[in-house]
Parts: C-alpha cells; sequence; structure tokens
C-alpha cells in the first residue's frame, strides 16, 4: 500500500471537518474565538469570511460542534470549499499566531489532518469490537490525540513513509538500534535494587545478548565497559548517524545494530511497548521531532534522576492506605540512561535540544501486574469515537451490565479520587491525562488506574512533604489556586469536560448526572478523611468558579518550546474563569 493513497478529497474533507470542529469549538472554550447566533445554529468571522456551524454549549463552556454542519461563506454569503489552512490565515489576528509561529503551525495542522484522514481510510475496528481487542489494538486504535490541543499529530521530521513505520495509529512492529557508550562518556541510573547487569538480562532477548556481546568482543570490549542505548530507528537515521558521527569515529558510541524484540509505538510516539515479550519493560526514547509544542527528546541530565524520583513517587502512593485501598499504583521507570556529548554538553545552553539526542529510560509493564480477568486499557480511549461517531466508554457501559451512573461512579473512585488525595494530602501532582493513565477493567468496568511518565511530570507542591535534596528539582510553591487547578484544570477541564460531553451527546448519562456523580465521589471522599478538611478548605474543588487555563494559547504563542519545563507555573495563560460544575453539588 502506498504511504498516500489516504489522500483522497473525501477523506481529507472528512478529516478537516473534524479538525476545524475541535478548533472552533476549543478556540470559543479558550475566548480566542466568539461565536455569535446565527438562525438555529452559530457564527464566528474574520477577514471577510463567516464559519456557520450548529453546537451544543454545555457546562464548562463546552462547545459541541457538530462537524458535518460547518460551512465557509464569503463575504457575498456564496459557500466555498472548506480548507483548514484558509479558517487559520482568516483567524491569525484573532488567534495571535505570529509571522514565525503560523507556518509551523500550518504544517501541524496539515499533519494532523494527514493522521485523521489515514485512519479514516483504515478498516478500523467499531467501539463495541474494541472492548474486546487487546491493550494495543487499543492503543493503535485512539484517534483523538490531547483532546484540548487542536494541532496534536504535527511529528515534525516525519516522512510519509515514516508515519507508517512509526505512528502510534500504523500500530507497526518496530525494531530498536541499539548503540554502546563507553562509560566515561555516558550515564547510568536504576533503582537501588537494580544495576546495568539486570538490564542486560531483563531487557534484551537471549539472542540479541549474545549478538552484542560478540559485536563488543570484536572491538575488544565487555558488557562492562559499556553502557548500552536503545535508540528509535527515525533518530539514528536523521540525527546521531550525523550529528554523533565524531563519537562513532573515535570508539565512544559502538552501533550494535537492531535487537531482535519487536516493539509498538504508544501514543506518546517515542515510547515503546515490547510486543516480543510484553512483561519487558517499556523503552522511551529520543525523538528529535516537533510534536505538540516540544521537540521530543530526552534530557541526559534528567535522566539521571529519573528513576529515583519514580521510586519515591511510587514509595509515597504505594504506601498511602487510602491509595492502597484504591488500587492506585505507579509505573515505575526503573532504569535510565544517556550519553555526554562533549561539544553539545560544553557549548550547548540547559534546555537545548542539542542536549536532548541520546538518551533513553526503562518504564514497567502494566501486563504482569494483572489478574486473571483483568486487561487494560488507555484512558485516552474513554474519550474515544469509531469510525461510525459510537462513542468506547458507551460500549464499556453496556457491556459492564450497570447503570451509567455506577460505572461512572466506579471510574471516578479509581481516578478522580485518587489524584485528588495525592493533591491535597502530598502537594504530589501529576499531568494524569488519557494518555498517561492505564484503566484496569474487568468486565466493561473501570477496577483501578496504572499513573505512568512519572519522572519528567510530576511535582510536590506541599512544603510540608520532605523531598530528598537530589530531587529538589521536583519541589515548588504555588499560589493556593494553582495547586488546585491541578485537579480542576488538568483532571476536570482537560478530561472529564469531554468524557462528560461523550456521555451526554449518546444518550447516555446527561451531564447534571454526570457532574452530581463526580462531587459525591468526592465529597464521600473528603467525608472519610477529617484529618485533611484544612487542605480541602484551602484547595477547595467546590469553588463557584476557578481560572481557566488555556493550552492552546500556549502553543499558538510558541509552538516550539510551548513551555518553560522548569518554570511550568509562570509558562501558563489564564484567561478568565469558567464555572465550576462541581460547585452545584457541594
Amino acid at each position: 500500500m502506498s504511504a498516500i493513497d489516504h489522500l483522497t478529497p473525501e477523506l481529507w474533507l472528512r478529516s478537516t471537518r473534524l479538525l476545524l470542529a475541535k478548533a472552533i469549538g476549543e478556540f470559543a472554550h479558550e475566548r480566542l474565538l466568539v461565536p455569535v447566533r446565527d438562525g438555529d445554529g452559530y457564527a464566528v468571522a474574520a477577514s471577510g469570511e463567516r464559519y456557520t456551524f450548529a453546537a451544543e454549549r454545555l457546562k464548562l463552556d463546552h462547545w459541541a460542534v457538530d462537524a458535518d454542519s460547518i460551512a465557509r461563506l464569503d463575504a457575498d454569503g456564496k459557500e466555498r470549499e472548506l480548507d483548514a489552512a484558509s479558517f487559520f490565515l482568516a483567524f491569525q489576528g484573532e488567534l495571535g499566531l505570529s509571522e514565525s509561529v503560523l507556518p509551523v503551525y500550518l504544517e501541524e495542522v496539515a499533519a494532523t489532518i494527514n493522521r485523521g484522514a489515514y485512519q479514516l481510510g483504515e478498516d478500523q475496528p467499531t467501539a463495541a469490537e474494541l472492548v474486546d481487542a487487546g491493550f494495543q489494538a487499543v492503543e493503535a486504535a485512539m484517534t483523538g490525540g490531547h483532546p484540548c490541543f487542536v494541532a496534536g499529530s504535527g511529528r515534525l521530521g516525519f516522512t510519509s513513509e515514516d508515519y507508517r513505520a512509526y505512528a502510534p495509529e500504523a500500530g507497526a512492529g518496530v525494531r530498536l538500534m541499539w548503540l554502546a557508550a563507553r562509560r566515561e562518556h555516558a550515564m547510568f541510573a536504576a533503582a537501588p535494587e537494580l544495576d546495568f547487569a539486570w538490564l542486560v538480562e531483563s531487557q534484551l532477548d537471549a539472542d540479541s545478548r549474545e549478538y552484542f556481546a560478540s559485536m563488543l568482543t570484536d572491538r575488544g570490549l565487555t558488557y562492562e565497559d559499556v553502557y548500552l542505548i536503545p535508540v528509535h530507528p527515525w533518530q539514528w537515521r536523521n540525527k546521531i548517524s550525523v550529528t554523533f558521527a565524531p563519537e562513532i569515529a573515535a570508539g565512544r558510541l559502538v552501533p550494535l545494530g537492531e535487537g531482535h524484540d519487536e516493539y509498538q509505538a504508544q501514543q506518546s510516539i517515542r515510547t515503546f511497548f515490547n510486543r516480543s515479550r510484553p512483561g519487558a519493560d517499556y523503552v522511551k526514547t529520543a525523538l528529535s521531532v516537533l510534536n505538540m509544542g516540544f521537540m521530543r527528546g530526552l534530557s541526559t541530565e534528567y535522566m539521571e534522576v529519573t528513576p529515583a524520583i519514580s521510586d519515591y513517587v511510587a514509595d509515597l502512593v504505594h504506601g498511602d492506605p487510602t491509595l492502597k485501598r484504591h488500587g492506585t499504583a505507579v509505573l515505575r521507570e526503573r532504569a535510565s540512561v544517556g550519553y555526554r556529548h562533549p561539544a553539545y554538553t560544553a557549548g550547548a545552553p540547559k534546555g537545548s535540544p542539542y542536549r536532548k539526542m541520546l538518551a533513553a529510560l526503562w518504564r514497567e509493564s502494566p501486563v504482569p501486574k494483572l489478574a486473571k480477568g483483568e486487561h487494560v486499557a488507555t484512558m485516552a480511549s474513554l474519550l474515544h469515537r469509531d469510525g461510525d461517531g459510537r462513542p468506547f466508554a458507551s460500549a464499556l457501559i453496556r457491556r459492564s451490565g450497570l447503570a451509567p451512573e455506577a460505572w461512572l461512579r466506579g471510574y471516578l473512585d479509581a481516578y478522580l479520587v485518587p489524584v485528588a488525595h495525592c493533591m491535597f494530602k502530598f502537594g504530589l501532582v501529576f499531568m494524569p491525562h488519557g494518555e498517561n493513565v492505564i484503566l484496569v477493567l474487568k468486565d466493561g468496568a473501570v477496577d483501578r488506574v496504572f499513573l505512568k511518565d512519572i519522572g519528567e511530570e510530576c511535582g510536590i507542591l506541599e512544603p510540608s512533604t520532605a523531598v530528598p535534596e537530589e530531587l529538589s528539582r521536583i519541589q515548588g510553591e504555588v499560589p493556593d489556586e494553582h495547586r488546585a487547578l491541578c485537579v480542576l484544570t488538568d483532571v476536570v477541564d482537560c478530561f472529564l469536560r469531554f468524557l462528560a460531553a461523550e456521555l451526554h451527546l449518546d444518550g447516555v448519562l446527561g451531564e447534571d448526572a454526570f457532574w452530581r456523580v463526580a462531587a459525591e465521589a468526592l465529597k464521600d471522599y473528603q467525608g472519610t478523611h477529617p484529618e485533611l478538611g484544612e487542605a480541602f478548605e484551602r484547595f477547595s474543588l467546590f469553588e463557584d468558579s476557578f481560572t481557566l487555563s488555556c493550552l492552546n494559547r500556549l502553543q499558538l504563542k510558541n509552538n516550539q518550546q510551548m513551555v518553560d519545563l522548569e518554570h511550568q507555573d509562570e509558562s501558563l495563560i489564564f484567561i478568565g474563569r469558567l464555572d465550576n460544575p462541581l460547585a452545584e453539588w457541594r
């Protein structure tokens, strides 16, 4: 099959409609666009063009835009062909797109529509079929990307052939390239009970171990002289084999070739699941591809303490009685490795993509942690619709045999309550969006969750929570409301808002009932923890309104480096307030 077979007028138009529906809805949510009434529907206008559409406006100022209803009209009222680039050019001023950001953003938009057209052209499983599909089949079937970001699948740097080989939705098998790095030029970190010999024994299949050992012997080396670094095939071809050529020529890096294990790219594009041995760890690699506001490299400096951060957070979570009762678990990032390029370490500024080209980490797989009758799926699946527009969440509810409110309460007890408890008790906050949470399902019902991607995306905001000095990068202080926003924004606005809309629009559960159940879950939890009463009051999740934090505005402002990862709170953009749907039920 050709890498461009999906580029047909019909598929492109359908994918364009879906992206424009998301763009209008999310830009209206972030108050970049202000839709006005237009007959039975709404309209937005700029630069002599008007876009009309039907939409339902839900709680949290959520705009559920009907993609099929969108029409583009010129100044004379004549309908014109829908074109995403024309939309962004027309609204460039309203969106604040600078001359430097606009071309890159248009490329990201085109790539995102391309992804949608590819998936629409494939034989995708129905929502009902996905309920019985395996972990990685569900992973590859995801179509929505991050629910808030409009240009969510840029992957700038991938060719059309790379897309079919490495895009998560392609679901292709991938073999990683392996390099041996002389230890004096590299770092390796692991949990206290693990060492590099464990990694070689557990994360390489027997044939690869033997073959790599022979390659090292030919160079007069053994495993004790080097650390092994897994490399994304794209990264090897486009960056390492060229940019690191002096290191290879000098023998500081030794290419070993491909490993035998077959991996599958996950939604984050740079993390791989081991399909050959599902119980083996995930491998997260550096990938110098621009995607959703960041170059997706991995910092060697960050990798040095990532296993220690992961262990620290896991010990907090696994040692807490409340979180134990809820079954909450962390997938530990057990080991990491990175190469210190002498020139870029000396000459490139901290945070530069040039210091993030060659590193990797290993994260636990959830598969060995499952009991009989349990299976797992990315939480992003709860926002997934199949090709006919049927929500996966509705299919799970039907499979469970539970009343929708009972199913929802089980899910919120597994997800919302533990995330809130971490914030209240420890000041421990995550980035708990759909791709970073794995659901454990029993007969379609959510039983518990795994939290992942901890090392780079967690923080401790409570001064009384003791943090070892070497992990001080995760400790910080923010205003009280900003701490509450770690739940109200990251969970309520950036995930539950979309799930509430899916169930409401599908006629499964009205939005009033959804938010009542969410409030009841939080109130019941708070009622059993009087010792945290001061925190519940200080970081209240039941205020009448909360500050609107705008994610698309970040990307529209700077799509090369969306936020300063070391000062994330200072990078955020706040615009007005949102009415809190939980407040009605306090």
